[in-house]
C-alpha cells in the first residue's frame, strides 16, 4: 500500500499551513489568504516567486515572498504542503 503521508519534523521555524489559492488556466498558483494559529489572514502583496530552499527550517519548493499582516513573510509550496516563516 502506498502512504502518501510524509514526516513532519518538529522544527520551531518551519510552520504547515492551510493556503487559500487561485490556479489559473495557465497552471500559476496564487496563494490568496493563509491559517495562522486558527485565524485567516489574507495575503496583502506578493513580491517575489522563486524555486527556493528553506535554509532556516530546510525544505524546497515555490517561495513566495509576501506580506501577510505587514509582515514580510516566506510562504513555500512544498510538493503538496504549504509552509511558512517570518524573514527577521
Amino acid at each position: 500500500m502506498i502512504n502518501f503521508e510524509s514526516p513532519i519534523y518538529d522544527n520551531p521555524n518551519k510552520h504547515y499551513t492551510q493556503v487559500k489559492a487561485i490556479f489559473d488556466v495557465s497552471g500559476n498558483i496564487t496563494p490568496v489568504s493563509m491559517t495562522y494559529d486558527g485565524e485567516e489572514f489574507e495575503i496583502d502583496k506578493i513580491i517575489d516567486i522563486r524555486p527556493a530552499a528553506s535554509l532556516r527550517s530546510g525544505g524546497a519548493g515555490i517561495r513566495y515572498t509576501c506580506y501577510v499582516d505587514g509582515k514580510q513573510t516566506y510562504l513555500f509550496l512544498e510538493e503538496t504542503k504549504w509552509f511558512f516563516e517570518l524573514v527577521q
